[in-house]
């Protein structure tokens, strides 16, 4: 392209986008400032123009600092393969793609022969077109495919042999280490695959400690999902220019006693709740409501690289010993957090609810807001337990004064109680009726919750209590989340629901099935409502023995419902009997509540920081990420807990323990320990020396001479044979059984058909509202 002088100062940002799609060639800053003849202090100011381009979300670069409009792809970039289609034809979408528009699919051009030589997940060097509204690749060159990673503890066999045992437990297979580097034996290791099967061998290309050691259980977690945990210094930096922000002008809140009532060892505090009696003549006997969210979008602007690494993130991950934060800790864990007696920035809905739990009205505003209190929700509880003797609940003024704690105060001072707890509590009464009324799901499945000593090692492993506290603070983020939702849905603005879909008929025949062991009928073709399982939990809780029954008929409950997930699209939340629903209540911690809040901003005109159009156009690709994001982050600490119960149970190997059988497969089924959690497998090969028949329906292994069964949810002794901390992986047998497998064993006729999974794997356990 010939060289466009002007005749004095910068192009304009339209003569730059037109040059960019007109350059046959990637255009960076220096092709820019050779075509329009720019030197000296030009060139610093094209620098600074360029980078204003960027934020404004007109151009983006590309690797080698080339810049493209915003939504383009580079002209030069590298591809990776996602569909051969039937005709051989090969698909490919940009290997970085960092834009909010959603990444473009190409169609690439090779040259005439037999099909594509391209397979799925090949990555190519490509120079790229725009052809009509979509784009067209040509390979220049294919590249090798990213190293595969493998983390696992160093053994040595021999003088010089060392071999790498992975820690995921379904990977058998030890590889021979290529090279060391500094890494020693019992160390735990990232490593690289490299030569092909069947002659892979793995290169040390990380040392990351002791696997044994305490916090190493997480780090694991943390590097096998492949969870990003340190931040770079760019978005640190970010962080700290931003949090010294004026809040500017805001509702002012702070005379209103609002509290935070989190777990005693939270440090994010997204939320904070107040309620009073309304004094408005039309909703008489009814409630005001204060649910106050930490403004992060006031902080974090689209765009920003604040928002790119949170995006990347989708959430926050909580382990026993570490969080891994969304946010850097200059904003997650201080600026943003609303905590005792600071002044912060928050989004505040405003409700009306009737003396029925119904939402009458609602309002959000930008507020100003100052914490009377963040309280334990043990603490909580137990200053409302303590009213129970009172005749009644005494409702104070709703603008009381903040009380002054001294040293010797009791967790939560009388002023609160009287003046912000009793009048949530209150409240909460009205809003639970609504919540029963409604019918949502409910299955009473204890979560287990890891305590460490000071040392970081295991305490004690145990059911989390599941308080009145807990369901309070519950139920009225669900009221928020179902207010932003409607908010959202009056103005016609974009919103990221919250979707929790109907079970599908498979798993309702499979249900079915499984009830009719029980003797428990569900008819099909019926109308199936939340309630509908609520049914069948009270009919087996009243019959004779039902409450043997009942844990492992909720959790096969569980298993029946689908995932949940984020999309623009509204399918209705099923497990909350709710038909609109969205995440707004915890943006500290979910990119989700994020998107909520700034579509909130902007269809309000409630500020700056608001939805960008970009944004809009790329809902769906952002739900998608940030669903699988979530699950992503639920595997790792779930894997996690399982290491640290391996880890607690590793002192009683040879023990007999009290076990519930979880899942049943031909090969034998899966058992947990009762009251810690974590799975381990009874091979069939253990069971003694009869054939034992799988019944898929009844989800049982049935021996055919004794006619034992091992059916899902019995519960018996079983020896722990072996517990490994590092993968998490424990594994029983029966009290009297050999540890080696039989002989000449007669193996059922099932065990080479594919089966659905039956064990905890899998489980659903996304669909909770509020907090979840």
């Amino acid at each position: 392209m010939a060289r466009q002088r002007r005749s004095s100062g910068l192009p304009t940002r339209q003569q730059i986008l037109d040059f960019i799609a007109g350059s046959d060639d990637p255009a960076g800053k220096r092709e820019i400032a050779r075509a329009f003849g720019l030197s000296g202090a030009d060139k610093i100011a094209l620098k600074t123009l360029l980078a204003d381009m960027a934020d404004e979300g007109l151009i983006d670069s590309a690797p080698g600092r080339a810049f493209h409009q915003a939504g383009g792809v580079p002209k030069v970039t590298v591809l990776r393969v996602t569909d051969v289609d039937d005709s051989g034809q090969a698909w490919a979408v940009p290997e970085r793609w960092e834009s909010d528009v959603p990444e473009p699919r190409l169609r690439v051009l090779e040259r005439q022969g037999r099909g594509s030589a391209l397979g799925v997940g090949d990555r190519i060097l490509a120079r790229t077109e725009q052809r009509g509204s979509g784009y067209a690749a040509h390979p220049m060159k294919k590249l090798l495919k990213g190293s595969e990673l493998v983390l696992g503890v160093v053994h040595q066999e021999g003088e010089k042999g060392y071999w790498l045992r992975p820690v995921e437990k379904k990977e058998r297979r030890e590889l021979p280490i290529s090279e060391l580097g500094p890494a020693q034996a019992g160390d735990l290791v990232l490593a690289e695959k490299t030569g092909r099967p069947p002659r892979l061998t793995a290169r040390v290309s990380q040392v990351l400690g002791d696997p044994f050691a305490p916090r190493s259980f997480s780090l694991i977690a943390i590097h096998k999902h492949g969870i990003p945990h340190e931040f770079p210094e760019a978005v640190t930096e970010e962080a700290a220019r931003v949090a010294g922000q004026a809040l500017g002008e805001r509702e002012d809140l702070t005379h209103i006693p609002i509290v935070a009532i989190d777990p005693a060892d939270a440090r994010d505090h997204d939320d904070a709740v107040w309620a009073a009696p309304d004094e408005d003549p039309a909703n008489k006997g009814g409630w005001k409501v204060i649910v106050a969210i930490a403004d992060v979008s006031f902080y974090v602007r689209p765009g920003s690289a604040l928002d790119k690494e949170a995006r990347k993130r989708g959430n926050s991950v909580y382990f026993p010993d570490r969080v891994v934060p969304m946010l850097p800790e200059t904003l997650s864990a201080h600026v943003c957090s609303l905590k005792e007696g600071e002044d912060r920035a928050a989004l505040v809905c405003h409700l009306q609810v009737t003396k029925h739990g119904q939402l009458k009205s609602s309002r959000f505003t930008r507020a100003r807001v100052r914490i009377a209190a963040n309280i334990a929700y043990e603490d909580a509880q137990a200053a409302i337990d303590a009213t129970v003797g009172q005749e009644r609940i005494e409702v104070s003024s709703p603008t009381c004064s903040m009380p002054e704690i001294e040293a010797d105060a009791p967790p939560v001072p009388p002023a609160l109680v009287d003046g912000t707890l009793k009048p949530l509590w209150a409240c909460w009464r009205a809003l639970f009726e609504a919540r029963e009324k409604r019918g949502p799901l409910e299955l009473d499945l204890p979560e287990r919750r890891v305590v460490l000593d000071e040392k970081g090692r295991i305490a004690s492993v145990a059911p989390r209590e599941r308080l009145d506290a807990h369901k309070l603070i519950e139920d009225y983020m669900i009221a928020a989340n179902v207010a932003a939702a409607r908010a959202l849905e009056a103005k016609k603005a974009p919103v990221m629901y919250r979707d929790h879909e109907p079970p599908g008929r498979e798993k309702l025949v499979a249900l079915k099935d499984y009830l009719a062991t029980f003797g428990v009928e569900f008819a099909l073709g019926q109308v199936v409502r939340p309630s509908t399982f609520t049914h069948i939990i009270e009919r087996v809780r009243a019959t004779a023995g039902g409450a043997d029954i009942l844990p492992q008929i909720m959790e096969q409950i569980l298993r029946t419902q689908s995932q949940a997930v984020y999309s623009p699209q509204n399918t209705g939340h099923f497990g909350l009997a709710l038909g609109s629903y969205a995440h707004f209540t915890s943006p500290i911690r979910r990119y989700a509540d994020l998107i909520v809040h700034r579509s909130l901003v902007r269809a309000y005109g409630l500020g700056e920081g608001g939805l960008t159009d970009g944004e809009a156009q790329a809902m769906d690709v952002t739900g998608e990420l940030i669903s699988q994001l979530e699950r992503r982050a639920m595997e790792a600490e779930r894997d996690t807990l399982d290491r640290y119960v391996a880890a607690y149970l590793s002192e009683r190997v040879g023990d007999l323990v009290d076990c519930r059988i979880t899942g049943v497969q031909p090969f034998g089924f899966f058992a947990t320990v009762e009251g810690l959690g974590g799975d381990g497998l009874v091979p069939v090969s253990t069971l003694g020396r009869e054939y034992f028949r799988y019944e898929e329906t009844s989800h049982s292994l049935v021996g055919e001479e004794s006619d034992e069964r091992f059916t899902l949810g019995r519960r018996l002794k079983l020896r722990l044979v072996e517990a490994n901390p590092v993968s998490g992986g424990l594994r029983f047998a029966l009290p009297d059984a050999a540890s080696a497998p039989r002989r000449g064993e007669r193996r059922g006729r099932d065990e080479g058909k594919k089966r659905p999974a039956q064990g905890r794997r899998g489980r659903p356990a996304n669909i909770r509202g509020g907090r979840r």
